[in-house]
């Protein structure tokens, strides 16, 4: 890894949040319950620990008992320049279906295209690109 990776806690739907991000980004999901890793902290088929690899990587569990689940604050996760443009919309639009827009990804007065999404499980996406010279 050369990068921090972000790893939520999910409230119970971490199976379901890391599905939605493995269908929007592609790459190899892996997913381990609690029954796998010899838990009992929480039911049997929760997420103990999952992990998305490719173009976006990213990891994630549901919380056991007693845990807090996502919060967050003033962070957003950045995919400025992660792909061209064509594919960046289609993340966008596919993360804002059942979410949020904040800002519409559309070109700024400074020159670039960028906006903002919260998705359907609570993360905050900042999504741009340059224009092409």
């Amino acid at each position: 890894m050369t990068a921090p990776q972000i790893y939520v806690s999910f409230p119970g739907t971490a199976r379901d949040a890391l599905g939605f991000y493995a269908e929007i980004f592609g790459g190899e999901l892996s997913l381990y319950t609690f029954e796998e890793f010899n838990r009992t902290d929480g039911p049997s088929d929760a997420i103990a620990h999952g992990v998305l690899r490719g173009v976006v990587s990213l990891g994630g569990s549901d919380t056991s008992n007693g845990e807090k689940s996502i919060r967050t604050e003033g962070v957003m996760l950045s995919l400025l320049g992660a792909a061209e443009p064509a594919v960046l919309h289609e993340w966008f639009n596919k993360l804002a279906d059942g979410g949020r827009i904040v800002d519409p990804l559309a070109p700024k007065p400074w020159g670039a295209s960028d906006g903002q999404v919260v998705d359907r499980h609570g993360l905050h996406w900042l999504i741009g690109y340059e224009q092409a010279q």
